[in-house]
């Protein structure tokens, strides 16, 4: 039975957390910023339609990711006009060109920025925005360090699937069976190119709403992240459209 995700504070130990705005090929995004001292690296979360940055699951992963020393940006790749033209039609959430290209407008601001310059960088995607994240990978893959999908469509990514270099972590829901599917025929792809791995949570359907399940999806996610971004490189300097 689906119950409440367990509401917690965005930050762990020692990081400072600050509300931003993402310029990100010209649009003003916004999001929240939370940076442990010291981060290991720095994660952006690509959520899916309907789900922005204060979504309550992601924000319980972000803090795990936190205690990790991970920074985290929840930010949301849409605006709200545009979200507001999404509920009614439908068809920007599946525009994986448009969300991958905001998706790198924004991790070249995380480059930019002082706060997080010089970090790794990883995403951590759900539903769409996981497609939006592994296509982000598979253009950059100098600058996208570790990918996490959660319940996500890999199917999305197309051809470009085969060019993801980046050690990438698929958590299903055992109880996702369409989505599990997608994700084991993705799995085939990506074995070629990079380090990833299936993970199923026992339980969970799509959302992860289960007793336990989300924990289970911020543990995953902070072993990967943690192992991955400190083993990265300093990925190449990058310009923001704007200042911060």
């Amino acid at each position: 039975m689906a119950r409440p995700v367990p509401r917690v504070t965005l930050h762990g130990v020692g990081a400072s957390e600050q509300a931003v705005q993402v310029v990100a090929h010209g649009i003003p995004l916004e999001g929240e910023l939370a940076v442990p001292e010291p981060a290991i690296g720095v994660v952006v979360f690509a959520h899916g339609s309907g789900n922005g940055h204060n979504s309550p699951r992601n924000r319980y992963v972000a803090a795990a990711l936190q205690r990790a020393g991970v920074a985290t940006l929840l930010v949301d790749l849409l605006t709200v006009k545009e979200e507001e033209t999404d509920r009614r039609t439908a068809h920007l959430r599946f525009n994986t060109d448009l969300l991958s290209n905001r998706l790198l407008g924004i991790i070249h601001w995380l480059l930019a920025d002082p706060r997080t310059r010089g970090l790794p960088v990883g995403a951590f995607g759900a539903s769409t925005g996981a497609a939006a994240a592994l296509i982000a990978a598979a253009r950059e893959p100098d600058r996208v360090s570790a990918v996490v999908s959660r319940g996500g469509r890999p199917d999305l990514v197309g051809i470009e699937l085969a060019r993801v270099r980046a050690p990438t972590l698929l958590i299903v829901g055992a109880e996702d069976v369409e989505v599990l599917a997608l994700n084991r025929e993705a799995l085939r792809a990506l074995h070629t190119s990079s380090e990833s791995r299936l993970e199923l949570v026992a339980g969970a359907g799509h959302l992860f709403e289960e007793p336990g399940t989300i924990e289970r999806v911020a543990e995953l996610a902070a072993a990967w992240f943690e192992r991955h971004l400190r083993a990265a490189e300093p990925p190449p300097a990058a310009e923001a459209d704007e200042a911060p």
